[in-house]
C-alpha cells in the first residue's frame, strides 16, 4: 500500500501501523497516507476497529525540524497571508472517520505528534511513555487541533500547564489525568485487547454511538486550527521563533528576547 504505513485486517480489528521508526517523523504525506486508509477501513464493513501504532521506539516524535522548517500553506487571500495549511487540512480528516480508533503509544509522542495520539478514541500506555506539547520551547503557538482535544481529555488548567511549560508527563501520569485509558508493558497487545473487545459488539450500534459521542468534532477541529495555523504563521516570523528551533536542534533551553 502506501510506503510510511501498512494496514492489516484480521478478524474485525484493522492494524494502521507508521514505518518510519525510529522517530515516526510526521509529514503531509503521512497524513494523508493515514487519513486514506482511514476512510478505506470506513467503507471495508469487516472492519469493526481500528489500532493505530508505529515500528521504533517512538510513537511519534513530531516533526523533523532538523529537515524542514517552513508551514506548509495552502491558500492566500494576499501575497504573505495564509490562509489554511494542508496539513491541517488532512487532520480533520482524522477526526472524520467512523470507526472507533485504538492508539498504542510506546516512547514519545511529542507537538504535532501529540495532536496524532489524541486522534484515537483511546490510549494504551506503558512506563516508557511520555507526552509533551512543546510548542511554547519553539517559540511557537500549538497546532494539529490540540487546543480543542487537550483540555477536553485532562481539562483545561492541565492543558494550561502543559502548553504554557512544554512540561513532558510520562505514561502513568497520562493515566492517572485521562489521557490514557489502559495501562499495558505490551502497548501493542492492551491495544488489540480493547480493540477486539469492542469489535465484539453490534458494529452499527458501535458507530452510532461514536458518532453520537464525537458528533462536531470535525468541524472543532477544524476551526481549532484554522486559529491554530493563523497563530502559528505569525510566531514563525518571530526571532524567538527561530531561536526555539536552534535551541530545540541543540537541546538546550531557550535564550528568548520577546520578539
Amino acid at each position: 500500500m502506501q510506503k510510511d504505513i501498512q494496514v492489516q485486517l484480521k478478524n474485525h480489528v484493522a492494524l494502521i501501523e507508521i514505518l518510519r521508526p525510529p522517530n515516526n517523523f510526521f509529514d503531509l504525506s503521512l497524513i494523508c497516507d493515514i487519513a486514506d486508509a482511514l476512510e478505506e477501513l470506513d467503507n471495508d464493513d469487516q472492519c469493526r476497529a481500528i489500532v493505530l501504532a508505529s515500528q521504533g521506539r517512538h510513537f511519534c516524535a513530531g516533526a523533523d525540524f532538523s529537515q524542514r522548517r517552513k508551514v506548509p500553506v495552502e491558500q492566500q487571500d494576499s501575497p504573505g497571508q495564509p490562509t489554511s495549511n494542508p496539513l491541517y487540512t488532512a487532520a480533520v480528516r482524522l477526526f472524520d472517520c467512523k470507526k472507533p480508533i485504538v492508539g498504542a503509544i510506546q516512547g514519545a509522542a511529542v507537538g504535532g505528534g501529540f495532536g496524532l495520539a489524541l486522534v484515537p478514541d483511546f490510549r494504551v500506555v506503558c512506563a516508557a511513555s511520555r507526552f509533551t506539547a512543546n510548542f511554547t520551547k519553539l517559540g511557537f503557538h500549538p497546532g494539529f487541533g490540540l487546543t480543542y482535544t487537550l483540555p477536553k481529555l485532562i481539562g483545561q488548567q492541565r492543558a494550561n500547564l502543559m502548553f504554557y511549560t512544554g512540561r513532558r508527563i510520562t505514561g502513568i501520569t497520562a493515566l492517572e489525568w485521562g489521557l490514557a485509558d489502559v495501562f499495558n508493558d505490551d502497548v501493542r497487545a492492551g491495544a488489540f485487547q480493547l480493540a477486539n473487545e469492542i469489535a465484539e459488539n453490534a458494529p452499527l450500534a458501535v458507530m452510532s454511538v461514536r458518532a453520537t459521542m464525537r458528533r462536531g468534532i470535525a468541524h472543532a477541529i477544524r476551526v481549532s486550527t484554522d486559529h491554530e495555523f493563523s497563530e502559528q504563521y505569525r510566531l514563525q516570523q518571530t526571532d524567538d521563533h527561530r531561536e526555539g528551533l536552534k535551541a530545540v536542534a541543540e537541546r538546550r533551553a531557550g535564550d528568548f528576547k520577546g520578539h
